[in-house]
Protein backbone atom coordinates (compact mmCIF):
# COMPACT_ATOMS: atom_id res chain seq x y z
CA UNK A 1 0.00 0.00 0.00
CA UNK A 2 3.02 2.47 1.03
CA UNK A 3 4.45 1.37 -2.66
CA UNK A 4 1.64 2.14 -4.48
CA UNK A 5 1.10 5.56 -2.54
CA UNK A 6 5.45 6.35 -3.45
CA UNK A 7 4.71 5.78 -7.10
CA UNK A 8 1.90 7.76 -7.59
CA UNK A 9 3.25 10.57 -5.24
CA UNK A 10 6.76 10.19 -8.19
CA UNK A 11 4.24 9.73 -11.12
CA UNK A 12 2.39 13.03 -10.39
CA UNK A 13 5.32 15.14 -9.33
CA UNK A 14 7.21 13.80 -12.50
CA UNK A 15 4.28 14.76 -14.96
CA UNK A 16 3.84 18.37 -13.12
CA UNK A 17 7.53 18.90 -13.85
CA UNK A 18 7.46 17.88 -17.37
CA UNK A 19 4.53 19.92 -17.63
CA UNK A 20 6.68 23.35 -16.33
CA UNK A 21 9.54 22.04 -18.28
CA UNK A 22 7.46 22.91 -21.44
CA UNK A 23 5.48 25.75 -20.47
CA UNK A 24 8.83 27.67 -19.14
CA UNK A 25 10.81 26.16 -22.26
CA UNK A 26 8.11 28.11 -24.85
CA UNK A 27 8.53 31.17 -23.12
CA UNK A 28 12.18 31.11 -23.57
CA UNK A 29 12.14 30.45 -26.82
CA UNK A 30 10.04 32.93 -28.29
CA UNK A 31 10.93 34.60 -31.34
CA UNK A 32 12.20 38.30 -31.07
CA UNK A 33 11.51 41.10 -33.66
CA UNK A 34 14.53 42.62 -35.36
CA UNK A 35 14.70 45.99 -35.81
CA UNK A 36 16.14 48.17 -38.10
CA UNK A 37 17.16 51.19 -35.28
CA UNK A 38 18.82 51.28 -32.22
CA UNK A 39 18.33 54.35 -30.04
CA UNK A 40 20.41 55.19 -26.97
CA UNK A 41 21.37 57.67 -25.00
CA UNK A 42 24.69 59.30 -24.10
CA UNK A 43 26.21 61.20 -20.92
CA UNK A 44 29.09 63.17 -21.02
CA UNK A 45 29.97 63.10 -17.58
CA UNK A 46 32.41 66.04 -18.12
CA UNK A 47 30.18 68.67 -19.79
CA UNK A 48 27.19 66.73 -17.57
CA UNK A 49 24.86 67.03 -21.45
CA UNK A 50 23.06 63.90 -22.20
CA UNK A 51 21.84 63.08 -26.00
CA UNK A 52 20.02 61.13 -27.68
CA UNK A 53 20.93 59.25 -31.66
CA UNK A 54 19.15 56.40 -33.77
CA UNK A 55 21.70 54.39 -34.98
CA UNK A 56 21.24 51.78 -37.86
CA UNK A 57 21.81 48.30 -37.36
CA UNK A 58 24.90 47.45 -39.12
CA UNK A 59 26.46 50.60 -39.25
CA UNK A 60 29.25 52.82 -37.18
CA UNK A 61 28.81 56.29 -36.37
CA UNK A 62 30.84 58.86 -34.10
CA UNK A 63 29.03 60.55 -31.49
CA UNK A 64 31.78 62.43 -29.55
CA UNK A 65 34.95 60.62 -29.29
CA UNK A 66 32.74 57.24 -29.62
CA UNK A 67 32.56 55.18 -32.53
CA UNK A 68 29.14 52.67 -31.87
CA UNK A 69 28.78 49.81 -34.28
CA UNK A 70 25.45 48.53 -33.99
CA UNK A 71 25.44 44.82 -35.26
CA UNK A 72 22.00 43.26 -33.97
CA UNK A 73 18.63 45.13 -32.31
CA UNK A 74 15.49 43.21 -31.73
CA UNK A 75 12.51 43.16 -29.03
CA UNK A 76 10.37 40.78 -28.07
CA UNK A 77 7.40 39.62 -29.14
CA UNK A 78 4.09 41.73 -28.46
CA UNK A 79 2.66 39.02 -26.13
CA UNK A 80 5.52 39.20 -23.76
CA UNK A 81 7.31 41.78 -21.49
CA UNK A 82 8.49 44.32 -23.72
CA UNK A 83 12.22 43.67 -23.63
CA UNK A 84 15.13 45.24 -26.14
CA UNK A 85 18.63 43.64 -26.77
CA UNK A 86 21.53 45.11 -28.96
CA UNK A 87 24.42 43.62 -29.59
CA UNK A 88 27.28 46.56 -30.18
CA UNK A 89 31.33 47.47 -30.08
CA UNK A 90 32.37 50.66 -28.60
CA UNK A 91 35.47 52.26 -29.57
CA UNK A 92 37.37 55.39 -28.00
CA UNK A 93 39.11 57.39 -30.33
CA UNK A 94 40.40 59.97 -27.90
CA UNK A 95 44.08 60.74 -28.55
CA UNK A 96 44.27 59.29 -32.03
CA UNK A 97 43.73 56.25 -30.49
CA UNK A 98 41.22 53.68 -31.30
CA UNK A 99 40.43 51.51 -28.00
CA UNK A 100 37.85 49.02 -27.74
CA UNK A 101 36.14 49.93 -24.54
CA UNK A 102 32.61 47.71 -24.94
CA UNK A 103 32.24 44.73 -26.40
CA UNK A 104 28.56 43.06 -25.62
CA UNK A 105 25.02 42.89 -25.31
CA UNK A 106 22.86 45.85 -23.68
CA UNK A 107 19.54 45.26 -22.59
CA UNK A 108 16.74 47.98 -22.27
CA UNK A 109 15.27 47.07 -19.19
CA UNK A 110 18.39 46.37 -17.61
CA UNK A 111 21.22 49.28 -17.90
CA UNK A 112 23.13 48.54 -14.67
CA UNK A 113 23.42 44.62 -15.36
CA UNK A 114 25.13 45.38 -19.11
CA UNK A 115 26.99 49.06 -18.43
CA UNK A 116 29.53 50.85 -20.59
CA UNK A 117 32.19 51.48 -18.18
CA UNK A 118 34.17 54.51 -19.22
CA UNK A 119 35.26 57.67 -16.87
CA UNK A 120 34.19 59.56 -19.41
CA UNK A 121 30.53 58.53 -20.90
CA UNK A 122 27.41 56.21 -19.96
CA UNK A 123 25.54 55.07 -22.70
CA UNK A 124 22.68 52.69 -22.79
CA UNK A 125 19.94 51.51 -24.99
CA UNK A 126 16.36 52.87 -24.97
CA UNK A 127 14.85 50.85 -27.26
CA UNK A 128 14.85 49.41 -31.19
CA UNK A 129 12.80 50.33 -33.51
CA UNK A 130 11.54 49.69 -37.30
CA UNK A 131 11.80 52.90 -38.62
CA UNK A 132 13.68 56.07 -37.52
CA UNK A 133 11.25 57.91 -35.00
CA UNK A 134 13.51 61.26 -35.02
Amino acid sequence: MILKKNKKNISLGLLIKIILFFFFSLSVYAETIEKKYASFKLLNKTTNKVSQKEILVDSTIDWETLKIEVLYCASTPPNEIPEDYVLIDVYDTINQEIINIYTGWMISSSPDVTPLENPIYDLWLLDCNIDKTS
